[in-house]
């Protein structure tokens, strides 16, 4: 299999230089005029022709084999003002043509279109969902706005609670996600046990969510790829923005050094302050609770054709609570850092080199009278990833590339009672392993447009996991046929593997376990098939239809009780699964009217020997039924308001038969013990929620300032979180323990 992966670079190397001849080319970046930020995603294309590209993740593109002449080329991107410059091709003329674009409302129904259509100029996506900025930021709960709450909002993102921000994307699992912060990977994406993601919106400017597909640049997940580009910043002047919100505050500055910029932004919770006011009762403590978190970046170019960026992400968790002789603590905090080389050497091939760092640490030590107990996870991520991109023509490009992965792992846990540093050696209730782990892989993929209707991407990825000893081989092919300019059907298929498993509960994440694949375990595998149609039936709306079928083998699920780890498998259990519905998504990105409205139909299925009596039974967070719809209005320059509305399925729990109880010398004992029925057998009530927001801009001592007002749960519907069997009485009564009620939320940001 390794011969054929060289094989198919080398023929795909000759056919593109050999066979098709370029005459000329127009390559550059896109930025933004006010601060010289690149813009990704935007829009290139050739007036009068069906030649156009659109910007990478770098803000960079290319249009090449261009016969030689008189031309205009257009530059559009969502929220901007189009651009237009005339240009005089010669024979064989590379001419590098960069654009500044101001921000403006775009007038042109037909440029939204060209910006939908030319996202498959460069490779071919399906399942992949971009939503701007500007509309994340304008998507608020508790003053806050989220990332990960705007993403749940899609169809076939599913979550465990209204309170939870983990993604379930089709039948996946959270750990099924790639989650990549400017190409470092991030293990644990959220603050307050999951109540908010962990990224600081004002320091991201780019959001990509691919629900299945993903082509072979990606691996390592069996499920989808959230990828996140933070901001380079203003290279014209210095500013900021300051905000207060109900959850915490945040700060951003930015401004320029030498020939590139710098960004850093900060988030923090201020729960110390507001506990200070309210009366304790000394029985019941209010926990101690805080987060925060960092992101900083610095940008230089160095000439025309290189530029380096350096940035670092860092964000903690921690939860202490004291009550009489009872005290614990809790801390969650991720490190990352990446530093990132591109190189344009010629305007067809461009390179990126990634060197990349992640370390994830999670600890929990408590005091029981005495009695201890010591819990700590680290996995710690050493990455090097270089890609080339090769735009050949206008009817091939290729992407070639290979990823390193060195990996520590490191598990304490200690349940005899005493914690102190000096007992060493494993026994009964201590462990302490560590151990490392290598992955190997390189890919290649082609996108050929075959014809003016139909084009066909093949991409295949090779991946050698050190540890388990295995090596996988994972082809994908993906293709497009265009009945109309605004009507195309895409289909694909790929197969998917993943070593690292994470050992969690699903309501409560207070202890996520990130674990490497040993001989105890088998490699995650997983086999896509999807079928979408995108259409604009209506100008300024764009439709999609997915229709997906996803195997899931060698996946895991928490053994609940245990001691002492040996491997992987005294943690996990292993089984097999199933995914497949349809998906209806309509999203109108411009105007003074978006948003978007989906539906999505989903079945999952899961199998365990060692659960259920070995059936199959639906997991907690299948949801069947998923309407979402996201309204966003701007009334004037000063007014915007916008409103969201989720109705799902009730989640999956297990039911209980009976109850019986222990008896000692004629005397009950205990306080029984309930016998459940079949796994997530039963559903709670179906799930829905309304919540508002609006907000209104105006000066404040000069400045650019803005109110907002959002309203989480307008008619106070408390959904359930979770129903249990209380069995402390003599008869046995079934009880709810319910969500957040009515919540309404002010914040202020102002930009200086």
């Amino acid at each position: 299999m390794k011969s054929k992966l060289l094989l198919f670079i080398i023929i795909t190397f000759i056919l593109s230089n050999e066979i098709f001849a370029q005459n000329a080319s127009v390559s550059g970046y896109v930025k933004d005029s006010a601060n010289k930020e690149t813009l990704i995603g935007a829009t290139i294309r050739i007036d009068g022709t069906t030649r156009g590209s659109i910007t990478n993740k770098d803000g960079y593109f290319v249009i090449s084999n261009i016969k030689p002449g008189k031309y205009e080329v257009v530059y559009s991107y969502i929220g901007y003002e189009e651009s237009r410059k005339s240009i005089n091709l010669k024979e064989n003329q590379d001419l590098r043509l960069d654009a500044l674009l101001s921000s403006g409302a775009m007038t042109s129904e037909e440029i939204s279109v060209y910006a939908d259509r030319d996202d498959d100029k460069v490779q071919i996506s399906i399942s992949k969902v971009n939503i701007p900025m500007q509309q994340i930021k304008e998507i608020r709960i508790g003053g806050e706005s989220d990332i990960f709450r705007s993403l749940q909002l899609l169809p076939g993102v599913l979550t465990s609670s209204q309170i939870s921000s983990g993604l379930y994307i089709r039948g996946g699992s959270p750990d099924q996600n790639l989650v990549l912060l400017d190409g470092s990977m991030v293990y644990n994406p959220s603050h307050l046990f999951g109540f908010i993601s962990a990224f600081n919106t004002d320091a991201i400017k780019d959001v990509e969510l691919i629900k299945g597909g993903f082509n072979a640049e990606y691996g390592g997940r069996l499920s989808s790829v959230l990828t996140l580009t933070q901001k380079d910043g203003n290279r014209e002047e210095v500013e900021g923005l300051f905000s207060v919100g109900a959850i915490s505050s945040k700060i951003a500055l930015e401004g320029p050094i030498g020939n590139g910029s710098w960004f850093v932004g900060g988030r923090r919770t201020y729960f110390e302050l507001i506990k200070s006011f309210l009366s304790e009762d000394p029985l019941n403590p209010i926990p101690d609770f805080a987060f925060y978190d960092v992101n900083a970046k610095v940008t230089q170019d160095f000439g025309d054709n290189d530029k380096v960026a350096i940035s670092g992400f860092y964000s903690k968790d921690n939860l202490d609570y004291e009550a009489g002789n009872i005290n614990f603590n809790l801390g969650i905090s991720n490190r990352l850092g990446s530093a990132r080389w591109t190189h344009i050497f010629n305007p067809q091939l461009f390179s990126t080199v990634n060197l990349s760092t992640s370390q994830y640490i999670n600890g929990f030590d408590a005091d029981n009278s005495g009695y201890e107990v010591l819990q700590e996870n680290i996995i710690t991520d050493y990455t090097i990833k270089h890609t080339l991109d090769w735009f050949h023509n206008e009817d091939i490009t290729t992407k070639y590339g290979y990823e390193v992965n060195f990996y520590e792992f490191d598990y304490l846990a200690n349940f005899t009672g005493s914690t102190d540093s000096t007992a060493e050696g494993s026994g009964a209730g201590r462990t302490n392993l560590h151990f490392t782990d290598r992955n190997y892989a390189a890919f290649a993929q082609a996108k050929w447009q075959l014809n003016s209707l139909l084009s066909a991407q093949f991409g295949i990825r090779a991946n050698h996991f050190e540890f388990a000893n295995q090596t996988a081989i994972e082809p994908r092919i993906a293709m497009k046929y265009n009945f109309q300019p605004d009507i195309a059907l895409k289909a694909s298929w790929g197969i998917y593997h993943q070593n690292l498993k994470l050992a969690t509960l699903q309501d409560f994440s207070f202890f996520d376990t990130w674990l490497g694949t040993d001989s105890s375990l088998n490699i995650g595998r997983s086999v896509h098939y999807i079928l979408a149609l995108e259409t604009e039936p209506w100008e300024g709306f764009d439709v999609n239809v997915d229709v997906y079928y996803k195997s899931l083998e060698n996946i895991n699920e928490i053994r609940r009780v245990v001691l002492q780890i040996d491997n992987g498998a005294d943690v996990l259990f292993e089984g097999k699964g199933e995914a497949f519905g349809a998906e209806l998504f309509i999203q109108k990105k411009m105007g003074d009217f978006t948003g978007w409205f989906g539906y999505g139909l989903g079945f999952i299925n899961a199998q365990y020997d060692s659960l259920n009596y070995g059936n199959y039974f639906r997991p907690k967070f299948d949801r069947r039924h998923d309407f979402k719809g996201v309204i966003q209005y701007s009334i004037n320059e000063n007014w915007d308001v916008g409103a969201n509305f989720t109705f799902q399925t009730g989640q999956s729990y297990t039911g209980q038969t009976s109850r019986f109880q222990l008896q000692l010398d004629g005397e009950t004992n205990g306080r029984g013990k309930t016998v459940p029925s079949q796994r997530y057998g039963l559903r709670l009530p179906p799930s829905h929620q309304l919540n508002l927001n609006g907000s209104y801009k105006f000066k404040a001592f000069g400045f650019d300032a803005k109110l907002l007002l959002d309203i989480y749960n307008v008619y106070n519907r408390r959904d359930i979180w979770f129903r249990f069997y209380n069995v402390n009485e003599e008869t046995t009564t079934v009880e709810d323990f319910r969500l957040l009620p009515i919540l309404p939320t002010f914040s202020f940001e102002i930009k200086f």
